[in-house]
C-alpha cells in the first residue's frame, strides 16, 4: 500500500454548529436527549419526541417550531403571546427570531420541554418500508 501524501488525504467534513443551539444545551445531560438534523434544521427530541424545531433559514423558518397538536395551540398562544401559527405549516407554533420576547420565551419553552409539558411533542412518523422487489434466478436485471 501506497503512503498517503498529505494533499490527497481529505479533511473529514465537521458539521458546523447552528446559531440556535444554544437553546439544546440545558437538556444535553437528559438521557434520552437528541439533537437531530432534520429538514435543514435542528430538531430537539426527549424521549422519542419531536418538541422543538430550530430553524435559522430566513422567514417564515427563522426562529422555533413548537411541535404539538393542534388542540394545546390555544393554551400556548395564551401563555406566549409571541407564538403564531406557522404559515406553511400550521399544525405547529411559530416563535419568530425577530420577536421582541424570542430569548425569554425559546429559553421559557425549553423548560417546559425539560419538564414534559404534555402540550409539547410529537412522535416521529412511522418509518415507511421499502418495497422488496423479489428477484428470481433468470430474471433480468
Amino acid at each position: 500500500m501506497k503512503p498517503a501524501r498529505a494533499s490527497a488525504v481529505r479533511p473529514r467534513a465537521v458539521r458546523t454548529e447552528h446559531p440556535l443551539q444554544w437553546l439544546a444545551d440545558p437538556l444535553t445531560d437528559e438521557p434520552t436527549f437528541v439533537l437531530k438534523s432534520w429538514f435543514g434544521g435542528r430538531t430537539i427530541m426527549l424521549h422519542g419526541m419531536h418538541h422543538l424545531f430550530l430553524s435559522a433559514q430566513g422567514e417564515p423558518w427563522q426562529g422555533v417550531l413548537v411541535c404539538t397538536f393542534h388542540e394545546h395551540q390555544d393554551s400556548l398562544r395564551a401563555e406566549f403571546p409571541a407564538l403564531v401559527q406557522h404559515p406553511v405549516l400550521k399544525k405547529w407554533l411559530y416563535l419568530p427570531e425577530a420577536a421582541e420576547s424570542f430569548e425569554r420565551d425559546a429559553k421559557r419553552l425549553v423548560q417546559l420541554v425539560r419538564a414534559r409539558d404534555p402540550r409539547i411533542g410529537i412522535p416521529p412518523s412511522p418509518k415507511k418500508k421499502r418495497a422488496v422487489k423479489k428477484i428470481r434466478f433468470g430474471d433480468t436485471l
